[in-house]
């Protein structure tokens, strides 16, 4: 079938062949380049059309670093120039190009003129497509690994409230009853420090358990898990946490509450940490589309841009890495000597329950 029968004007595809976004490059026979694009001209040296081909080689090979097969991803073997078995319809291809080093291409090398043997390489840079890719599994291991992670807080937190804590409990009992049987002064007296000894135990496990994962975030949201987390604060730091939640009793996809908690714990263990100050305030709303936190104190503050802030600063990039994976963003504000701002903003359509 030929252009004429199909009613395409042949300078149709004079301009498609001049300005296509695609390297096209034709080859003859003997596999040498007989023409290309300017496209192609922009990515590959020079020396594809000044330099004769040898009778077992050609001139593309300065440019080409091989195909991905299924043996290899960078492959010389059963070239697909010479191999006319083999469907090379649609393959990758790696090509040394002027500017950019070493970059895959989707590639297609078809036959276009049987006769005179004539074939047509087309090339599509693959770089932002395999760049998206890349990102795309980086998000998807970090979610897992942040689930599994996770999973595992909450494993533990459930093993240390459900066994540990119960056997303190039990033993504390034992311990009790033994006081009010005819024991020797000496023996009570260790038998009460002993008391006070598992006791302090207890509660360490207790927070401890909290810290890992509250299980009022799973069984009733943000706003009770927050409650509790602040309480806790002020009854071990003693600082006041002014909280105020404007959520309406709404519940959200697990994975957004987590991150909200987390970023949320970490903001105020940063001002518990860093910011010298007596009072935090926490916001927790629902905007129009957005899930929003905010967290600020009128602390110490610090300098957003500087190169060595207080601390190592992998706990505001865990904050920005976490926001991220559930389409988050967060702003932090802050000025020496007027405090902090932490902003978090989560779109929700897609989270809420």
């Amino acid at each position: 079938m030929n252009p004429s029968s199909l009613n395409i004007p042949i300078e149709l595809l004079q301009k498609q062949f001049e300005h296509s976004s695609d390297a096209i490059i034709f080859f003859d026979a003997g596999h040498r380049v007989m023409a290309m694009n300017s496209r192609a001209e922009h990515l590959l040296d020079r020396r594809v059309l000044e330099e004769p081909a040898g009778p077992d080689s050609n001139s593309f090979c300065f440019s080409c670093r091989g195909y991905t097969s299924e043996e290899e991803p960078m492959s010389c073997l059963n070239c697909y120039l010479s191999n006319t078995e083999k469907d090379f319809s649609s393959f990758q291809l790696y090509l040394e190009t002027k500017t950019k080093g070493v970059v895959p291409f989707s590639a297609s090398f078809q036959t276009v003129d049987t006769a005179e043997g004539i074939r047509v390489l087309t090339l599509r840079d693959l770089t932002n497509q395999l760049m998206t890719q890349q990102l795309l599994n980086q998000n998807t291991m970090m979610k897992s690994v942040i689930k599994a992670q996770e999973d595992e807080r909450k494993r533990i937190s459930r093993e240390l409230h459900d066994s540990v804590a119960q056997e303190l409990i039990s033993s504390l009992v034992d311990l009790r009853v033994l006081k009010y049987l005819n024991v020797q002064e000496e023996a009570l007296q260790k038998i009460q420090q002993t008391e006070a000894s598992l006791t302090r135990l207890l509660e360490q496990i207790r927070n401890l358990s909290v810290e890992l994962r509250p299980a009022s975030l799973d069984d009733l949201g943000l706003d009770a898990a927050f409650r509790s987390h602040f309480k806790w604060i002020e009854k071990n730091y003693g600082v006041l946490v002014r909280f105020v939640a404007e959520l309406g009793g709404q519940r959200f996809n697990s994975e957004v509450e987590t991150v909200v908690y987390r970023v949320c714990q970490e903001s105020v263990l940063n001002a518990l940490k860093y910011a010298d100050i007596d009072e935090i305030n926490v916001r927790l709303f629902a905007s129009a589309h957005l899930l929003e936190l905010i967290v600020s104190d009128q602390g110490n503050g610090f300098d957003v841009n500087t190169n060595d802030p207080k601390g190592t600063g992998l706990g505001i990039y865990g904050m920005k890495e976490r926001a991220e994976l559930v389409g988050g963003e967060i702003s932090i504000t802050s000025k020496r000597g007027e405090g902090t701002t932490v902003h978090l903003r989560v779109p929700f359509g897609a989270f809420s329950l």
